[in-house]
Order: structure tokens, then sequence, then C-alpha cells
């Protein structure tokens, strides 16, 4: 039987058919009162007027703006109507859509299909200290890259265990039936998994990890318990200690690059790291229940093309999210 949440494209088609419908869904969410908040101010002092390209002017800060003043999709020349498209293919797509695919989808080039995937995707992000994870929680850690094998022999000659094969570090907590949180690391040292679980699961709540040393100071904290991978134990006898939830949301993660993306550059990484988690957090909504909650994260974020290639100057090339890590 079909989920009736479920939103077909024909059904989108149809309650979308033209840029009109597209701007009257974004208004819906972005003022679901009818009160169009200044962008500028946050005054509710405004009218419409005739600016040829910004409607509404306030009469706080005398500032004008329009539908995608103060949003990612600010200064966009692209019709509404394929951000829409863009958002539903993304909230729909289990795991993930290629660039090049959406652009075709949408007709737009590759370029500017994957420039709407980085705005899009920058919503995603989750309040660390707002979102802590509780009651029964697992955490690991594991390396995102290409095979040493299967590599071109110049970086199979660059890359070493010295550096993890040239891969990148990324560590999870994800709830028991329910959310997931994970950002890339430049070590999985125990200063930096101590730091990364307190961070973003609440104190005193059950931490179940592999026997990795880095979370052997977790036990001051949380009521940690632990699985020996490296004996062959992957649940404790009589329990329900595991990390088995971990493992099969990095399997799926692992799938979406591989047979998806096929490269994530580590500059990008935390971006499709938050797309992944909070697809996964509101798996239980219907599709356009997260429709709406991706284009309300679209509100108060700007990402300049200029910002999103700039260099970082960091040497893996991440992005500076990650700089509070040790």
């Amino acid at each position: 039987m079909a989920d009736p949440s479920a939103v077909t494209l024909l059904e989108l088609a149809r309650r979308f058919p033209d840029e009109e419908a597209a701007a009257r869904w974004f208004e819906s969410v972005f003022w679901p009162d009818g009160v169009k908040w200044c962008p500028h101010c946050g005054g509710d002092d405004t009218h419409a007027c005739k600016h040829p390209t910004m409607p509404y002017r306030c009469r706080e800060c005398r500032g004008y703006f329009g539908l995608r003043t103060g949003t990612i999709m600010a200064k966009s020349p692209l019709p509404l109507l394929k951000w829409l498209y863009a958002i539903y293919l993304d909230v729909t797509a289990p795991k993930g859509i290629s660039s090049v695919q959406l652009g075709k989808d949408i007709g737009v080039c590759q370029k500017t299909a994957w420039f709407m995937q980085q705005r899009i995707r920058e919503g995603f992000e989750t309040s660390a200290m707002r979102d802590q994870l509780r009651g029964t929680v697992e955490v690991d850690e594991t390396f995102v890259g290409g095979k040493q094998p299967t590599r071109h022999r110049r970086d199979r000659r660059r890359y070493s265990a010295a550096d993890n094969w040239g891969k990148t570090i990324v560590v999870g907590a994800i709830e028991r039936n329910g959310r997931a949180v994970a950002v890339p690391i430049r070590s999985n040292d125990a200063l930096t998994l101590t730091h990364f679980v307190r961070l973003h699961v609440r104190f005193a709540s059950r931490v179940f990890t592999d026997d990795h040393g880095g979370y052997e100071d977790l036990m001051e904290s949380y009521r940690h318990r632990t699985v020996k991978h490296s004996r062959g134990e992957y649940v404790r006898p009589g329990t329900d200690i595991h990390t088995n939830t971990i493992e099969s949301f990095w399997s799926g993660f692992k799938r979406a690059f591989k047979g998806t993306y096929h490269k994530l550059s580590p500059k990008h990484l935390h971006r499709y790291l938050n797309e992944f988690t909070w697809r996964h957090n509101v798996r239980h909504l219907g599709t356009l229940d997260r429709m709406k909650e991706a284009a309300e994260r679209m509100v108060c974020r700007r990402l300049r093309y200029r910002d999103l290639i700039m260099p970082n100057g960091l040497p893996s090339g991440a992005n500076p999210q990650t700089a509070w890590l040790p």
C-alpha cells in the first residue's frame, strides 16, 4: 500500500504547475501568519510597493525586500519552481541525488545544480547544544575516501597508513530509534572523541561504543558500555549493548557515497553529512512536511559561490566548522 503522506512527482506537478504556485508555497513557509517580516531589521511594519525586483518595503528601516531576500536563494536568477523541485528531489531521494542528475531533471547545468544543492545543505546543520542526543546513544567513527588498491598509481604513492590512506575521519552518534549527528574530525584520539560526545550527547545518557581506546574517558560523565569488536563481539550476550544502529547508518551513507556521489571531498564533506543525518532525522515526516522543514531552514542563511570554493587554509581541506576539534 502506498504511503498516504508521500507525494509523487505527478502530484507535485499538479500542486505546483507554475511559478505563481511555487511563490505562494514559499510565502506560506516563510511568512506562515501572513505578516511579511522585514529580513533586514525584523520589523513587521511593511507594505507592498512598485519596486521592479523587491515588491515589499519596510517602514522602519526603509529597506526593500522580496521573497528571496534573507534566504539561501538571495540573488539567484533561477525560477522559484526550479528551487521547489530541487528541494523535492533532494528530500525524497533516500541516498541523495547527484548534481548531474539534478541538473538534467530541472534543466540547469551541473555547476548550477551543485551550487543549489550546497546552498540547500547549508540549512541542514544542527545546533549541538540545543539538539543534544539522549537516552541510549551509540557512537562510532569511520573513514571516508577511496580504497588504496583502486587508486591511481601516483595517489597510492602519496598516501600511506600514516595519514589513514588519504581518508577523512568521521565520527557520529545516533539515538536508538531516534536522531543522528555526524561531523568530520582531524583525529580519532581520546581528546577529540570525548569532546564530540560531550558536545552532542546529554550528560548521564547511556553511551555504547566499540572498544576503541579513545572512548575510555566517557565513564566519568556517561553510563558507558562497550562491545569488543577486536575479539569478534558485536552484541554483548544477554544485553542490548551493541553499535549495530550506527554501523547501519554508516553503511547507508557509504552506499550513497559510492552509488550516488562517487566522490566526497573533505572540503565539503560536512554538508553531505548534515544532509544525510537530517534526512534520517525527518524520516517519519511526510513529503510536504519534509519540504517545508527544508525550506524553513533556508531562512537567515547565505552561501556565496566565492565563499563556497574559497580555500580555507587547512591542510586537509576540511571546512572551518571542524576548527573547534583539537
